[in-house]
């Protein structure tokens, strides 16, 4: 039985065909997946949008056992949460301007924070500091809210 060359080699145009079908491919799930991972960001700030739920007893114990463990520890501050910047109502810039009012600006559990804080740590000599801690792009980016008692 004769060999078609045809068979076995295949024209540079049939190749560049094939490739540009698997580059599609590639891409198409890409796309898919940064998809996924926008919906699955978009849905957590959300919910870090939203008020987190808990008791104000709820929020004073979970804060005392956040401290607690701290000291154990030998510390003198904790970074007790961590969030991107759009759940300030202006991307963080108050916050990085260290502007008056800038507390203003806090949204959903940021703002819990900042609240529980206000009637029940402050009072007791703890303070708070809420600042960017990464510049993507030179931009802010995520806000770190840090807890002090030393």
């Amino acid at each position: 039985m004769p060999v078609n060359i045809d068979d076995l080699l295949p024209s540079a145009k049939e190749i560049q065909r094939q490739a540009a079908i698997k580059d599609s491919d590639k891409a198409e799930q890409y796309a898919k997946r940064a998809a996924a991972v926008e919906a699955e960001k978009r849905a957590l700030i959300d919910k870090l949008s939203q008020p987190s739920g808990l008791t104000e007893e709820q929020k004073v114990q979970l804060a005392s056992s956040v401290i607690q463990r701290a000291v154990r520890n030998g510390l003198s501050e904790v970074q007790v949460y961590r969030f991107p910047n759009s759940l300030c109502t202006d991307h963080g810039r108050a916050i990085n301007q260290q502007e008056a009012g800038w507390e203003k600006t806090l949204t959903g559990i940021p703002r819990e924070i900042f609240q529980l804080w206000s009637d029940y740590l402050q009072p007791r000599g703890y303070r708070i500091r809420y600042q960017i801690i990464d510049f993507p792009g030179g931009m802010p980016g995520d806000i770190s809210i840090v807890i002090a008692w030393g």
